[in-house]
């Protein structure tokens, strides 16, 4: 993995440059492992470390297919696989299913408050009972890894908390390029998951991207055929990067 301070110009355009490279000649390779979405087949990933990321080099880190993870930034480099691709959704044109806008009336009562990213014993309480309920126990239940997972970011980035009341049902993390919101991750409170508060959170990000004049709102990868990842479509008229800057109407 690389270390490389994306303040340096000139180190930037060196990623730029790497990234658009073939596969075959990248170093920074992580060794394969079975894919989680598509069965049978294996996945490995190209990774950089970054101290800091201008938000303007990071939406076109977007646009050949990175992602970032805490401070790191990284696209799949699979062997004889494409099938992760960047979706975002072009908010002045997105119009809410029927089911969404039930959605919407569902949780007229919750209140959001969109702050800076900070992490406080009340998110980390919230996000270990998520993990417990939607994940095999394969990550790590400590504060650290919660903070640097989401919240040692190397760029501009906001945090939407979605509150009942006093209590706390969910938190996201977004990342702001000068296009749109980047998501990052969404946990929630278990107890409230008849709300769809994954949902939700989508519809009132996309709102204040339009209330913001961003043009877009950056859902991370799609997978055709991946259980997990089929309720991203529904989000639609949709895009996904087929090339360097290359988006294309998804058509399902």
């Amino acid at each position: 993995m690389v270390c490389i301070d994306m303040a340096d110009q000139t180190a930037s355009e060196e990623l730029i440059s790497s990234a658009q490279a073939d596969y075959d000649s990248l170093r920074h390779v992580s060794p394969e492992q079975p894919c989680p979405y598509l069965p049978g087949r294996m996945a490995r990933s190209e990774a950089y470390w970054v101290d800091r990321l201008d938000d303007t080099m990071y939406q076109r880190l977007l646009g050949r297919g990175f992602r970032r993870s805490g401070r790191i930034i990284y696209r799949p480099r699979c062997r004889n696989c494409r099938e992760c691709r960047q979706m975002r959704v072009p908010v002045d044109q997105f119009a809410p299913t029927r089911s969404m806008r039930r959605v919407m009336r569902r949780n007229e009562d919750v209140v959001i408050r969109v702050a800076e990213p900070v992490p406080d014993a009340e998110k980390f309480s919230l996000y270990l009972r998520y993990l417990c309920h939607q994940h095999d126990g394969s990550m790590s239940r400590s504060f650290e890894s919660f903070r640097e997972f989401l919240y040692d970011s190397p760029m501009p980035s906001q945090e939407f908390s979605y509150r009942v009341g006093d209590r706390l049902v969910g938190v996201s993390i977004a990342d702001r390029v000068p296009n749109g919101l980047s998501s990052v991750y969404m946990y929630f409170d278990p107890d409230f998951a008849d709300r769809s508060l994954g949902t939700y959170s989508i519809l009132r990000e996309m709102d204040y991207c339009r209330r913001h004049r961003l043009a877009y709102y950056y859902l991370g990868f799609f997978i055709a055929g991946s259980e997990k990842m089929a309720y991203k479509a529904r989000f639609a008229p949709n895009e996904i990067l087929v090339g360097d800057d290359r988006w294309v109407t998804l058509r399902v």
